[in-house]
């Protein structure tokens, strides 16, 4: 039982080193333009997008096949579409900075629970693979962090309070790593759909919200050209790490 906790928190303290590196440079910017933010968001949402298409739907269609992937992706972002229409009609989270933010991080933790799982499994295969596993999912937060970060700073909210929000967004490892040990093997079936929820969220959250907000703090070229370079960076990201 000991070794299960000591694995739990290493997994929470790896995620959430990834997290707040990524919401620390985006607190550490003082006073940035509104162009700085907006190219920043955009780079962000670039590297989300290559993360959502070329690694967890991949991975969820391996698990589940096509079309049960295909389903679980629209209950994902039809959940988060309501959630955000009852947000608008109940006239909460005005600050638009704010709702993304809120959405991202809604997301982010939900796509960080079956990370755990993952990293739980690895661990329970072997003590390398874990660790391995847990630090390219960290690198791979940091951006997450960075996406989750920026709108908060737009919107004025306190570094500390930025920071918080980071910790219990990347919390969730920890509990899915913790599962991932407590039951031994993980269900393939199980695992694919998680990701495939996670994905249909941040599908919603990045197109229906990251990029219209991006937009909205730069022009539409500039919008453009950073997503284009966060899709590469992305696409880097996941071949060489």
């Amino acid at each position: 039982m000991g070794t299960i906790f000591y694995i739990g928190v290493f997994s929470a303290l790896v995620s959430i080193l990834g997290t707040l590196i990524g919401a620390t440079l985006g607190v550490m910017l003082k006073n940035p333009s509104k162009r700085l933010m907006g190219s920043i968001l955009g780079a962000a949402t670039g590297i989300m997008i290559s993360i959502i298409f070329l690694e967890l739907i991949p991975e969820a269609i391996e698990y589940n096949g096509f079309l049960k992937t295909l389903l679980v992706i629209l209950i994902g972002i039809s959940l988060i579409l309501i959630i955000d229409v009852l947000s608008r009609r109940a006239g909460k989270n005005n600050d638009s900075h704010l709702k993304v933010a809120i959405l991202m991080g809604l997301a982010m933790m939900i796509h960080n629970f079956p990370e755990g799982l993952v990293m739980g499994f690895g661990f329970l295969k072997e003590s390398n693979l874990g660790i391995k596993m847990a630090a390219l999912i960290s690198i791979h937060d940091v951006p997450e962090g960075l996406a989750v970060a920026t709108p908060l700073v737009v919107s004025g909210m306190k570094p500390r309070k930025i920071l918080t929000y980071a910790f219990w967004v990347a919390f969730p490892t920890m509990i899915g790593a913790w599962l991932g040990i407590i039951i031994g093997s993980i269900s393939k079936v199980v695992l694919g759909t998680s990701i495939a929820f996670a994905s249909g969220v941040m599908i919603y959250v990045v197109f229906g919200q990251m990029l219209p907000e991006s937009n909205s703090l730069t022009d539409s070229f500039t919008t453009s050209i950073t997503t284009i370079l966060g899709i590469i960076i992305g696409f880097i990201m996941l071949n060489i790490l």
